[in-house]
């Protein structure tokens, strides 16, 4: 079965994807290593495989995953962890599985160099979440 995403879907997949990223080092400049996370969880995003490998491999274009807060990062980055699961769920149930494990291995490749401050611990807890409102 071909399954064909729209460019918004696609989209909708790399904000998500790389916002969850962005909202862990946004969430880890308290602990002085953003370039680290942003780094190696860019890494891990760009190395996945299958239909999500291909639509990861490019990074989102905008300024969707930029904020002057974590707030302002989250409130546009958790709805579309969840929509993107929606959309691979109802298209790709197995590509919705890859995303789910391309976004979590992202956020252990993220965070592996050092124990998670509160904060990305309970962050990483909301993008899980987001990801299984699906």
């Amino acid at each position: 079965m071909a399954i064909t995403l729209s460019d918004q879907d696609k989209n909708t997949m790399r904000v998500a994807a790389y916002g969850a990223v962005a909202l862990l080092s946004a969430a880890g400049v308290a602990g002085g290593s953003p370039h680290k996370i942003a780094t190696n969880g860019s890494i891990a995003l760009g190395s996945g495989t299958g239909l999500v490998g291909h639509v990861l491999a490019e990074y989102p274009k905008g300024k969707e995953i930029n904020g002057k807060s974590v707030a302002e990062i989250a409130d546009r980055v958790l709805p579309a962890l969840t929509e993107a699961m929606a959309l691979l769920t109802a298209q790709a149930p197995d590509e919705a599985d890859n995303f789910r494990g391309a976004v979590l291995l992202a956020i252990e490749s993220a965070t592996q160099n050092a124990k998670p401050s509160p904060v990305v611990t309970d962050l990483i807890g909301k993008i899980t979440k987001a990801l299984d409102a699906a």
